[in-house]
């Protein structure tokens, strides 16, 4: 039997009663939270799947079976992230 055990520094640990945050939360946050919420009330959690989870039990099964595995499909190319959002707020200011 394997057993995992997490160390934690005591400043890490927080008593049950007192989850709230130590740093202020302004109006705006509040509102931007629950804009946040009520967006995502819609997702159906069946539908989420992880990829990644996906992926290794694929590689484990293929490593307990000795079978090779399928060449990966080729990766999209990385977007400029300083050049999108710079596209975004011309997009934007324009009337």
């Amino acid at each position: 039997m394997l057993v995992l055990h997490t160390l934690l520094w005591p400043e890490e640990i927080r008593e049950p009663d007192d989850l709230s945050s130590t740093a202020p939360v302004t109006d705006r946050e509040l509102e931007l939270a629950e804009l946040l919420m009520d967006q995502l009330a819609g997702v159906d959690i069946a539908e989420l799947h992880d990829e990644y989870a996906a992926a290794l039990e694929q590689l484990v099964a293929a490593k307990m079976t000795g079978v090779g595995l399928e060449e990966p499909e080729e990766p999209v190319p990385a977007v400029d992230l300083m050049t999108a959002l710079e596209e975004s707020i011309r997009a934007a200011n324009k009337p």
